[in-house]
């Protein structure tokens, strides 16, 4: 049985159609996350699936029992929230223990479920601290353990790491990866950082419009977008048009390339029997640190961006105006399955 179960899920707000008509299964066990950009739905569905807003249309079940009318109390999931909502006056283990003292669990079972909480966050020893008192990770694991501690079914985490700086967000999502895990419940994970969603996910769902573009796994996403969009906004992708990708891969079809997969070469290199090629003149070069950016231009004014490692000699070399040849394997192209003409993406 599955965790979450949506069945034609619609949300209007007057005339506006935030959700339009979403059907969607998140397993038991698994960390799945909405991935899109703001307006895009995830968020209204996340505040559906917590009671917060109820929909217009459609049914939401947990574990098999349809909430789709029920008060988030009635519930067997909590929230975590972006601003932690945590009290200023209270110390770290009084905040944990404050949903359970509202529920009069006793003291001691209090007392215990909270440590346990703590420890499941690996903040053992900060119960008698206060918010101030910590550093803005901690304060984030402090209100992931005050959602744990009432042992919910399902997780609803809305962007609860964008208020991190960067280097911090990038060791929270290993922690966070790494607590759900150890705890084994659902965590449903709403982010328009597509890098997060790829780095912690079993599974993801990227929303536009109120509509689910594509749910696969971070591997599926990337590497066989089946839509412009998802192409367009998870990572950087070369879109060709029909026209386009007639000429540089002799497929009457839109297709993407990522950026990665291609490489530059010398004028004159004969290509291998599994590659493709075209010549280019270099426009742009960015230096990114990891990788140099480059933007060539291609017959009819068609600009690829490619991507070439910093610790290679070609990204040494490489200069706006020279002339080279763009090398890509056959097997890296890939065909967008679901186009149609009011698609978007980063189109070439």
């Amino acid at each position: 049985m599955s965790a979450v179960s949506l069945r034609g899920v619609t949300k209007r707000f007057g005339e506006v159609v935030a959700i339009d008509g979403i059907d969607l299964d998140i397993e038991e066990g698994e960390f799945f996350s909405m991935l899109g950009p703001s307006g895009s739905g995830k968020t209204t569905m996340l505040r559906m699936i917590a009671g917060f807003e109820l929909p217009t249309s459609g049914t939401i079940s947990l574990h098999g029992r349809d909430v789709s009318k029920l008060p988030p109390f009635d519930r067997d999931v909590n929230t975590v929230f972006q601003d932690y909502a945590l009290f200023p006056h209270m110390s770290v283990a009084q905040n944990v223990g404050y949903g359970l003292r509202v529920r009069r669990v006793p003291k001691a079972e209090r007392t215990r479920r909270v440590a346990e909480a703590l420890a499941s966050v690996r903040l053992n020893e900060f119960g008698a601290r206060r918010p101030y008192q910590l550093s803005g990770g901690q304060r984030q694991r402090v209100a992931l353990a005050r959602a744990l501690v009432n042992r919910p079914a399902v997780l609803l985490l809305d962007e609860p790491l964008g208020a991190l700086d960067r280097k911090l967000r990038e060791e929270m999502q290993v922690e966070l990866k790494e607590i759900q895990q150890d705890v084994g419940i659902t965590f449903i994970f709403v982010t328009h950082d597509q890098q997060e969603a790829l780095t912690m996910s079993d599974r993801i769902a990227v929303f536009a419009d109120g509509r689910i573009e594509q749910v696969g796994t971070p591997a599926d996403i990337y590497e066989r977008p089946v839509t412009p969009f998802v192409a367009g906004f998870v990572g950087t992708s070369n879109v060709l048009q029909p026209a386009v990708a007639k000429i540089l891969v002799g497929r009457d079809e839109m297709c993407t390339i990522r950026p990665e997969h291609i490489r530059i070469v010398p004028t004159g290199t004969q290509p291998n029997d599994d590659e493709m090629q075209a010549t280019a003149t270099i426009r742009d070069v960015q230096y990114l640190g990891a990788f140099v950016r480059v933007r060539a231009e291609v017959a009819g004014g068609v600009s690829l961006i490619v991507d070439v490692p910093s610790t290679t000699s070609v990204s040494a070399s490489i200069a706006p105006g020279e002339q080279c040849e763009l090398v890509w394997r056959r097997d890296y192209v890939r065909v967008v399955e679901h186009f149609n003409s009011t698609d978007t993406g980063r189109t070439t």
